[in-house]
């Protein structure tokens, strides 16, 4: 039996995962609380965020659910199968991202009384839901709030990257 409040078979963890829609995205676990993430590809390609707030379950041995919202109103549920290393991810982007992704593409942190704005001014509706099952092409090990793990733009990353990583 597992236990749906342990998390240390997540908490630490770096991933990197591509979508079967193409879309490459990394997350790093940083505690029980909070992650950063960089988009590499994909409509907001380039977008990276470091503290987010989230929440996390276990939901089976080994599969964990990390679900947040984001200050432009974008909801994100992902479910981890670490085991498998298949990731499934909803992302339930508002209108206003779909009509013109590229003002999210920035360092969020810097930004974010820009992205509360945006997202007040709307439209969030009718809300886009990206439905993708995802592999998971990269894991490593790097402790609990470690913030060297993401800690630059995607495109400041060695042509090599993952690989280069240990």
């Amino acid at each position: 039996m597992f236990n749906k409040n342990d998390l240390s078979g997540l908490v630490g963890k770096h991933l990197v995962y591509t979508y079967d829609n193409g879309w490459n995205y990394e997350i790093y676990v940083k505690n029980g609380e909070t992650m950063d993430y960089r988009i590499h590809s994909g409509i907001v390609g380039g977008r990276w965020v470091k503290d987010q707030h989230v929440i996390m379950v276990q939901v089976a041995a080994d599969v964990y659910k990390i679900s947040w919202t984001e200050p432009t109103g974008t909801d994100v549920s992902l479910i981890a199968n670490l085991a498998d290393r298949v990731f499934h991810g909803t992302i339930f982007f508002p209108r206003w991202v779909i009509n013109d992704p590229k003002k999210t593409v920035c360092f969020q942190n810097d930004h974010i009384p820009q992205m509360e704005a945006y997202r007040a001014e709307g439209p969030a509706y009718p809300t886009e839901v990206i439905d993708e099952f995802a592999t998971i092409t990269f894991v490593r090990d790097c402790g609990e709030n470690n913030e060297e793990v993401i800690n630059c733009h995607p495109g400041e990353l060695p042509a090599n990257f993952p690989e280069n990583l240990k």
